[in-house]
């Protein structure tokens, strides 16, 4: 109640009643709002107050404020340019009380750690800042140290949080579909990963290790020496901040290269790898200065990471694709089969409401789509046809509409669609290819292996138990269910049997 008590004083106190159309709230919310009418009129833009407010509530606010700040096509330029502070110029914290925290979790001092320290920050962020070093070894590093004393508040925010969920899921006619509790606990083990920086390093060096040698996108190394959960050293970058585009565009850079990259860097990290960076937020881009032309993103901060199981990347890449050829019953299909909506869901309803949203979108130019607005109009649909809210993609859901959002700031004619459609296709291809089909049983096939004497007496068990007594003969459909459930469990069997006698062979070769 005190958390409660604090937001909304914070909310009086920078006049973000002054955002909301009092006309459009219900009798005892205006009733509630009507005393703002004796606060002193506010003497800072709106767009300041807005940043000002995120910040001084925490981190939580200041991660709702950066994704905001990339979506430059919902929200006007003012907010959108000064929401683009909070991305990396929060106000830090004492840079002595930064010494402190890398002295005690490494257990040596900064001079004895570090030729050189600087102690004023090079970025400071809701979670941590940084500062820039030089080992005794020589190599120019960066510094990450967590802010004290931040937990106790983020578990406020998230009990704050949760006691809404609750309410939404009890009172709200929609509560249950949104599984608003289940989004909220999963946002909290995110929350609270970042602050665990080991983890973030282990991140960073697994990203690095996927992206070795690639041109599209660098990771820089990491010191595990110098690592602790509380702080992070890892190599210094000299690149550009993506949201400068005067400089980008003053050395040359490739825009609409950039921009397509961007597409194709997010799509390689969910399809290929399952590991995907989910906090990509301008701040934690850069562009390096090496081959304008042919342009690299380096990318930091990786303490936020969102990974797929086989299953979703599969129904995702379909539905994806579905949609890009406009093949709407397929999507209807496919949101059946994964369970998204219910199976009682009637597929030819569900197509037709999909058609309605999705052909007034596609009569505009592909570049002139915004994939994040057709989203927002499929999931308004689909909530007709009680579509759950899927915590597991969430994740994704963000990072996608963040990179649509950076990708038109960077070239506002990209053509999002056209960049990630050969992808999709490629993907589905190379999935179903016969190396990969190899590799899949090779992976399996130890497993398999293990089992394999048992299969015999498994078989034996099946083909020797009596047969079920017949139906009686005024019930034909059920006698037919029935003698159909019978042939398919042969099937199964012996194909259980061919598959692994196929890939014992497949083995021993």
């Amino acid at each position: 109640m005190r958390r409660l008590f604090h937001i909304l004083r914070t909310f009086f106190r920078y006049r973000l009643d002054t955002f909301i159309d009092l006309s459009l709230l219900p009798f005892w919310l205006r009733l509630l709002f009507s005393f703002s009418g004796v606060l002193p009129e506010p003497t800072d833009n709106r767009a300041r107050r807005l940043r000002l407010a995120l910040e001084s509530l925490g981190p939580i606010f200041v991660k709702f404020g950066q994704l905001l700040s990339t979506r430059k096509d919902l929200l006007p330029d003012d907010l959108a340019e000064e929401l683009a502070l909070l991305q990396d110029n929060v106000a830090p914290f004492d840079s002595d009380v930064a010494c402190t925290i890398i002295e005690t979790a490494l257990k040596k001092s900064v001079d004895d750690m570090f030729a050189s320290f600087d102690k004023t920050p090079m970025a400071s962020a809701s979670i941590a800042q940084v500062h820039a070093a030089t080992l005794l070894s020589g190599e120019d590093v960066v510094v990450k140290v967590v802010r004290p004393n931040i937990l106790p508040v983020i578990r406020k925010d998230i009990g704050l949080l949760r006691l809404i969920a609750r309410a939404v899921e009890r009172f709200h006619p929609e509560g249950k579909r949104l599984r608003p509790i289940e989004v909220v606990e999963d946002y909290q083990h995110t929350i609270v990963d970042e602050l665990d920086l080991k983890r973030e390093a282990a991140n960073t060096s697994q990203l690095r290790r996927n992206f070795d040698g690639s041109p599209l996108l660098y990771v820089p190394e990491v010191y595990w020496d110098y690592c602790d959960t509380q702080v992070m050293v890892m190599e210094r970058i000299h690149g550009i901040p993506v949201t400068d585009v005067a400089a980008l565009r003053e050395q040359g850079t490739n825009m609409r290269k950039l921009a397509e990259r961007g597409v194709e860097i997010f799509f390689t990290q969910v399809f290929r790898d399952s590991f995907f960076h989910a906090d990509m937020h301008p701040g934690n881009i850069f562009v390096s200065r090496e081959q304008p032309d042919d342009p690299q993103y380096i990318a930091i901060d990786c303490a936020i990471i969102g990974s797929l199981s086989e299953f979703d990347q599969y129904y995702l890449a379909r539905n994806l694709l579905a949609i890009f050829k406009r093949d709407y019953h397929q999507v209807a299909e496919l949101h059946v089969q994964c369970g998204w909506v219910p199976a009682h869901t009637r597929v030819n309803d569900f197509e037709a409401a999909i058609r309605s949203v999705c052909e007034p979108v596609f009569e505009k130019p592909l570049a002139e789509i915004s994939f994040g607005e057709l989203l927002m109009y499929l999931f308004q649909t689909a909530r007709r046809f009680e579509m759950e809210v899927q915590p597991s993609l969430v994740l994704l859901q963000k990072t996608l509409l963040n990179i649509e959002g950076l990708g038109r700031q960077l070239y506002p004619q990209l053509d999002l669609w056209n960049t990630a459609l050969p992808f999709l296709e490629e993907w589905m291809r190379e999935r179903y290819s016969p190396r990969n089909v190899a590799k899949q049983i090779g992976r399996h096939l130890p497993g398999w292996l293990e089992h394999l004497p048992e299969i015999p007496d498994l078989v034996y068990e099946h083909l020797s138990t009596p047969p079920a007594p017949r139906l009686p003969p005024e019930d034909p459909q059920m006698q037919q269910l029935v003698t159909s459930i019978r042939r398919q469990n042969r099937l199964i069997t012996l194909a259980l049997v061919i598959g692994v006698v196929s890939a014992t062979v497949f083995w021993l070769q």
